[in-house]
C-alpha cells in the first residue's frame, strides 16, 4: 500500500503539472502565452503588464490562482511521494539513495515556495524556489543513478543518468539565458520536464507496471 501511494502521488504531480502548464496557457489572450518565450513562472503571476527587465516579455495570466495552486499541491505531492517511497528504493543503508529522496523533498518545497510567492509579488522567494527546483531536481536524478545497491534505481540509472544530465544541460543553459533555437521558455522545460519523466517511470513501476521483483 505505501508503494502504490507514492506511485500516485508522484503520476498525480506529474499530470498535474503538465496539465495545468497546458490548460493554464491556453487561458491567455492578449499576450498568447509562448512556450518558447515566456518562464513557467509567468502562468502565476498574478498582474498583468511587461515583466523582468533582463528579459522583458508581456505577461497576464488570468488563471494564475490555479496555477499557483498547482504548483503548491505539486511540490506537496512530490515530497510525500518520495518520503513514502523511501523504503521501496533503498536496500539497507544506501546514500544515493537518501541523496535522491532528500533532493526531491527539496525540489518539492521550492515548488511550494513558487506558488506561495509569485514572481511579481515576492521575486526574492519565488528565485530562491525556483533555485531549489533547478538544483535539487538535477542533484535527485543524477543521486538516482548512482544508486547501484537499489534494485529498482539499478534498472533505471541509464533513465536516470540521461534525465539528469538533460535536466543539468538545461538548467545551466536556462540560467545563461542561451535557447538553442528552442527559446529561453523552452529550454526551461528542458531543466524541469526531467524530474517529472522520472517520477512518473519509478512510479509507475511503484504502483506494479513492469515490475519484475516484488519491491519490500
Amino acid at each position: 500500500m505505501r508503494n502504490r501511494l507514492a506511485g500516485a502521488c508522484w503520476l498525480l504531480a506529474a499530470v498535474s503539472f503538465l496539465a495545468a502548464n497546458v490548460l493554464v496557457g491556453l487561458a491567455w489572450d492578449q499576450p498568447r502565452f509562448s512556450w518558447a518565450e515566456h518562464n513557467i513562472s509567468d502562468l502565476g503571476n498574478v498582474t498583468c503588464g511587461v515583466w523582468d527587465t533582463s528579459r522583458p516579455r508581456p505577461v497576464c495570466s488570468p488563471w494564475h490562482p490555479a496555477m499557483n495552486a498547482v504548483f503548491v499541491a505539486v511540490g506537496l505531492l512530490l515530497a510525500l511521494g518520495a518520503l513514502l517511497a523511501h523504503r521501496a528504493l533503498r536496500p539497507g543503508r544506501a546514500a544515493a539513495v537518501a541523496v535522491a529522496v532528500a533532493s526531491i523533498v527539496a525540489a518539492g518545497s521550492g515548488y511550494v515556495l513558487a506558488g506561495l510567492y509569485p514572481a511579481d509579488v515576492d521575486e526574492n522567494r519565488h528565485v530562491l524556489g525556483a533555485l531549489l527546483v533547478f538544483a535539487c531536481s538535477d542533484a535527485a536524478l543524477l543521486a538516482a543513478a548512482l544508486a547501484r545497491r537499489s534494485p529498482l534505481l539499478r534498472e533505471l540509472m541509464p533513465v536516470s543518468a540521461l534525465l539528469g544530465l538533460l535536466g543539468l544541460a538545461g538548467t545551466v543553459l536556462f540560467l545563461a539565458r542561451v535557447d538553442v533555437g528552442i527559446g529561453v521558455g523552452g529550454m526551461e522545460r528542458v531543466a524541469v520536464f526531467p524530474l517529472f519523466a522520472w517520477v512518473t517511470t519509478v512510479g509507475l513501476r511503484l504502483l506494479g507496471f513492469r515490475r519484475s521483483r516484488p519491491l519490500s
